[in-house]
């Protein structure tokens, strides 16, 4: 008889912790604290600000997480970055996915402690319940946390978009218009890889001067211009594709729908609807990732959710797309593709 084991239950039971060391070391800038060498567990306290009594705990945790690694032991070990970390959470890297654990730390950390009031209500459980103000409203009143949000969306998207961006087949294709697209990283990333093909950048004009600073650190020729865009009261420019990325999980099944008909008609025929997503498998069994954020749309909007590849082709269909497939990207994230 196999025996049973406490361990995985009691990992996730406490996962929270695990969680928060990480996060506190992205906003104390641990890793980018070590982008140019090892340090001693003094030196690193200096630096931070840190008690005494914790910072041993905190970096050997960070060490036993596998997040750093260490040379030597006690008061003569050097902590140093872990080649992953290196990449992923140094600040001054082009590959920095912090953002996103910026935001996680300063605003979704808090909410999650109150998943059980969302299940049983279905209500958001963010700013709204202190201001009244919609994520979004919250959002857009305060250029600083746009911009936080911005770079957090940034992040978490580079390595999809890049994805996108050599998996795609855009060799029938000219024109594209990236709907809700921030920063204009997507736009940037699919003008850089196919030089034949003219992007257009569309969100609200609150995010406008943020995507055009952005893009002028780039050499794109101007093959990639910003324009603005209220999704909800404009129609969609015409392009021979229409991408979304992370826009369609943040609204309930009408704006859905409606957000897909509008790119129908913006689209030619054989024009392609991408929405990049973290979608969930069709048996909704595996991508526990991709089922956590349809949790934390719940917890942001209420009515929000993510969704499987078998919804988004129903829901294509129904707007008259002639075919759908589904290209994984990275990770947990896939591109859905409905084409017209």
């Amino acid at each position: 008889m196999q025996e049973t084991s406490p361990d995985h239950i009691l990992q996730i039971g406490f996962g929270f912790g695990a969680s928060k060391i990480l996060l506190s070391a992205v906003e104390l800038g641990v890793f980018s604290l070590l982008a140019n060498g090892p340090k001693t567990a003094l030196e690193l306290q200096n630096a931070m600000g840190l008690h005494p009594r914790g910072t041993y705990d905190f970096l050997d945790g960070l060490l036993a997480l596998g997040l750093l690694q260490r040379d030597g032991t006690g008061e003569a070990g050097k902590y140093g970055n872990t080649p992953a970390t290196a990449q992923f959470l140094v600040k001054q890297s082009p590959q920095y996915i912090g953002g996103v654990l910026e935001m996680a730390n300063a605003r979704l950390y808090r909410f999650w402690a109150d998943l059980t009031p969302a299940l049983k209500t279905g209500k958001p459980q963010n700013e709204i319940k202190d201001t009244g103000k919609s994520m979004f409203a919250e959002l857009y009143s305060d250029p600083a946390r746009l911009e936080q949000f911005m770079n957090a969306m940034a992040g978490i998207s580079m390595a999809n978009f890049m994805a996108f961006a050599e998996k795609f087949d855009f060799s029938k294709y000219r024109t594209l218009a990236d709907i809700g697209g921030a920063t204009g990283q997507l736009s940037a990333i699919v003008a850089a890889r196919h030089p034949h093909m003219q992007c257009r950048t569309c969100d609200l004009a609150e995010v406008r001067p943020i995507a055009e600073r952005r893009l002028k650190e780039r050499d794109l020729g101007g093959r990639v211009v910003t324009d603005t865009i209220d999704f909800f009261a404009d129609e969609f420019p015409k392009a021979d594709i229409i991408t979304m990325g992370m826009i369609l999980h943040d609204w309930n099944l009408e704006k859905k729908k409606m957000l897909i008909a509008k790119a129908y008609r913006a689209l030619p025929p054989g024009g392609a609807l991408v929405a990049i997503e973290n979608l969930i498998d069709d048996d909704r069994r595996q991508n526990a990732f991709g089922l956590m954020m349809s949790l934390n749309m719940l917890i942001e909007f209420g009515d929000a959710f993510d969704f499987t590849g078998a919804q988004f082709t129903g829901w294509c269909k129904e707007q008259g797309f002639s075919r759908c497939e589904i290209i994984h990207l990275a990770g947990p994230a896939s591109a859905a593709v409905a084409y017209k």
